[in-house]
């Protein structure tokens, strides 16, 4: 896969180094020469200097061969631009805008881009870590699907799976002894389990709520 990104900060930088170790051919494109310096010693990829909405620099980068285009700089207005020209005028399949400013997000969503929001997703992924009972290990979008660790209370030994999940939740990992299935509505929980659930906002809310009472019950 042929992939451009647009920034090199750190997240740039680490993002180019894990595709180019993957065998991905990346060009990288900063505004600033002395970014690149955040790029390993052992990169393999293209590094391109230079202003990405000057004539001929997208081209230089390859755009019109390119499989996606990530655009990771400080500025969201850019990195909606950056996008939107790379989706419409050149028809790159896959293109991924960094969000900063939550306040601009409304924006890059209106062009239908593809984001990252770190802001929000930290903010989000804390809230949920004070909270829960539930630990997020895995977040997608901005937030609005996440997989939770969470060990199994003594209450539900010997239900099936299908008895204790939220409307709004998939099983999708179950650890016994150590060793991680793949479990089934039918699979019986057992003492000491650990289970991996993926849940909408609305489906941990319930699924908290519910372990919620399964401790006050415990208590009393």
């Amino acid at each position: 896969m042929k992939v451009i990104i647009v920034g090199c900060g750190r997240v740039g930088a680490t993002l180019a180094y894990l595709l180019a170790k993957k065998g991905h051919r990346v060009t990288v494109i900063d505004l600033v020469a002395s970014a690149f310096g955040n790029l390993p010693p052992d990169f393999v990829g293209r590094t391109i200097e230079g202003e990405v909405l000057n004539q001929g620099m997208l081209h230089r980068a390859g755009i019109e061969q390119a499989d996606a285009l990530i655009a990771l700089t400080s500025s969201d207005s850019l990195n909606a631009v950056i996008c939107h020209v790379a989706r419409t005028r050149f028809r790159v399949p896959r293109v991924i805008a960094r969000n900063y400013d939550p306040a601009w997000l409304p924006l890059l969503e209106a062009f239908g881009l593809q984001t990252v929001s770190s802001a929000l997703w930290a903010a989000q992924h804390i809230e949920e870590m004070l909270a829960s009972t539930m630990t997020p290990v895995l977040s997608t979008g901005h937030g609005e699907v996440e997989v939770y660790e969470m060990a199994i209370p003594h209450s539900w030994v010997g239900k099936q799976v299908s008895e204790v999940l939220a409307a709004n939740s998939i099983a999708v990992s179950l650890t016994r002894a150590g060793k991680a299935v793949l479990p089934t509505p039918s699979t019986v929980l057992e003492e000491g389990d650990m289970m991996h659930v993926s849940a909408t906002l609305e489906g941990a809310a319930e699924l908290q709520a519910q372990l919620q009472k399964e401790e006050q019950k415990a208590k009393s």
